[in-house]
């Protein structure tokens, strides 16, 4: 009687392992991606309205609003003007009210922001979109290669 009431605590004790081994991510296993709620009034593009737009490159202006390092580590559409967040109302007067403007970022919510204060001061803001959502949706970005070090290029011209 004791084997077997052993036996069925040790089976009962191996499932409980087995179905918190399942639930518990992998040490170091990247986990999916989860965007926070949308709370901007910008529209978030999809992968395909964003082609649709880049397709008339004389009516679209991409206003990428990343910091420098962003664009090389992250990537951006193949031409792009780069104001970062926190300078876009200081230059609005430098961004063309012409053309429709897709704002840029990471995962689109510094460009959701951007896009809406654009919006109030009378640009015409097609929508917000991600670099890395672009990506995730099959697109491809172009991705700039970052001049050599000064130290360097100094150093090889002697």
């Amino acid at each position: 009687m004791k084997a077997k009431l052993l036996l069925a605590a040790l089976i009962a004790a191996g499932s409980t392992l087995a179905i918190a081994q399942q639930a518990a991510p992998a040490a170091g296993a990247q986990q999916p991606y989860v965007a926070p709620p949308w709370t901007y009034k910008t529209k978030q593009l999809n992968r395909t309205e964003i082609d649709a737009l880049l397709a008339k490159p004389g009516q679209v202006l991409v206003l990428d609003v990343r910091r420098p390092d962003e664009l090389i580590s992250k990537g951006s559409f193949p031409v792009f003007l780069n104001i970062q967040t926190a300078d876009v109302e200081k230059y609005a007067d430098y961004i063309p009210k012409d053309r429709t403007i897709i704002t840029v970022s990471n995962r689109a919510h510094r460009a959701g922001d951007v896009g809406d204060k654009l919006t109030a001061r009378g640009f015409k803001i097609a929508g917000a979109a991600g670099t890395l959502d672009y990506e995730d949706q099959g697109g491809k970005v172009a991705h700039i290669t970052p001049p050599p070090p000064r130290a360097a290029t100094a150093a090889a011209a002697k």
